[in-house]
């Protein structure tokens, strides 16, 4: 059984929606820890893999292996990011900015991530 959400995150993870540039808990956060699916407790991040990309939006170069789903947008410019367990919208993924060494940016909504810092257990991962 999946995490119970708040209408602002189901907007978000169930209906691809997007919340406001700046306005995330993790656009300007740097600790210790390990970044998750907030509907499935799937570990996504690491938090070495975050950086200041100045976008508004929690932005990583690197995802852990297997943990997203990468699916074309119909605009045919941008690449939509999931959790590879349950299917949450997450944000989106660009590549070829040159804003990292890894050249790669997944652009993040606070909303659908929950941060576990190194000193706490890792909850574990939910399937439906």
């Amino acid at each position: 059984m999946y995490n119970k959400l708040t209408s602002q995150e189901a907007d978000i993870i169930e209906n691809k929606g997007t919340e406001a540039p700046f306005s995330g808990e993790y656009d300007d956060f740097y600790e210790d820890g390990v970044f998750i699916c907030k509907k499935c407790n799937t570990p996504l991040f690491g938090s070495e893999a975050k950086f200041d990309a100045g976008c508004g939006w929690p932005a990583f170069d690197e995802a852990y292996p297997d943990a997203l789903l990468r699916i074309p947008d119909s605009d045919g410019k941008r690449t939509e990011i999931q959790c590879a367990n349950c299917g949450a919208h997450l944000g989106h993924e660009f590549v070829g900015e040159h804003l990292s060494e890894k050249n790669t940016r997944h652009c993040v909504n606070s909303l659908s991530i929950k941060f576990i810092p190194k000193s706490q257990k890792m909850p574990e991962a939910l399937s439906e």
